[in-house]
Parts: C-alpha cells; structure tokens; sequence
C-alpha cells in the first residue's frame, strides 16, 4: 500500500486563491450602487420570483438595504454602522474560514493583535471624522445664525393702492 503525496504548500495556496477570488467578487458586488440593485431585484421578480427573492434577502442580510448618510454610493452599512465587509470579516474569523492559521501560535496571536490594533485605530479615526463634522456644522451654524442676528430688519413693504374702477 503506497500513501500518495500531499503537497501541503498546494493545498494553502489553494486556499489563498480562492479567498482572493472572494475577496475580489465582493469588491466588485460593492461597486454596485443602490438604485440597480433595486432594478435587479424588481426584474428578478418579474422574470421568475424565486430569482427577486433570492436577490431580497441577499440584499437585505448584506446590509445593503440600509444606507448610511455619511457615505456615497455604494458604501451600505447595517443599522449598528458595521458595512458588511466587516460583518463577513468577523464572521470568516470566527469560523476561520478557508485556512486554520499559520500554525506558529506566536505568529498568530501577534497577526491577531495587529489587526485588533488596526481595527481600534480605524474606529477611533472614523470616531474622531464625526466630531470633526458635528464641529463643523455647529460653527457654520453658529455663523449662520451671528449673521442673521447682525442683518437690519428689512422695512414692511407697503401693499400697492388698489386700482380705481374708471
């Protein structure tokens, strides 16, 4: 009885293909906005329902029926503010989704520290982005209102005499 030949190097590189083709279907899905996903969901139903259905829920477990105001198109976030970019990372650590880590536990818990590190750094930049904006919007507000207060109240206009009849 002969064991075949595993390459194990294969089998990761394998792997890593196959996340990037994933990786690189959802850029691509995001780069969809809004109103042809609409368009795409009502035609899904009016060609054959279980298509717009599909479509419905995709869309909707995506987070791409909620929109945040703060993004341009295609930018779709969950009513908690998470994309779902984030909610499949999470969802693919929590599952180790297509590999098993490195298999050096120093490495791997380093890697995990440096990417909650990346994480905290990006929610506190986005945190510190909205102060800056309600900074912003509250002095040109208070501009907005300094200028209406320093403005000379306009003179009553005075109705025109009504037309005699001849």
């Amino acid at each position: 009885m002969t064991i075949p030949n595993v390459n194990v190097v294969n089998i990761y590189i394998v792997n890593a293909d196959l996340e990037t083709v994933v990786t690189s279907i959802a850029d691509r899905l995001d780069d969809i906005p809004r109103p042809a996903w609409i368009a795409l969901m009502v035609l899904g139903f009016i060609v054959f329902w279980p298509v717009g259905l599909a479509l419905l829920i995709y869309l909707k477990w995506s987070g791409r029926m909620f929109c945040s105001k703060h993004h341009r198109w295609g930018r779709w976030s969950t009513p908690d503010g998470r994309t779902a970019r984030q909610e499949f990372r999470e969802w693919k650590q929590r599952h180790r989704f297509g590999r098993e880590g490195s298999g050096n536990t120093a490495f791997d818990e380093y890697r995990e520290d440096t990417l909650r590190r990346l994480d905290d750094e990006q929610r506190e930049f986005q945190d510190f982005l909205a102060k800056l904006r309600a900074a912003k919007d509250r002095a040109e507000f208070d501009q907005f209102m300094a200028d209406r207060r320093s403005r000379p109240p306009a003179p009553p206009t005075a109705e025109p005499p009504a037309p005699t009849p001849a």
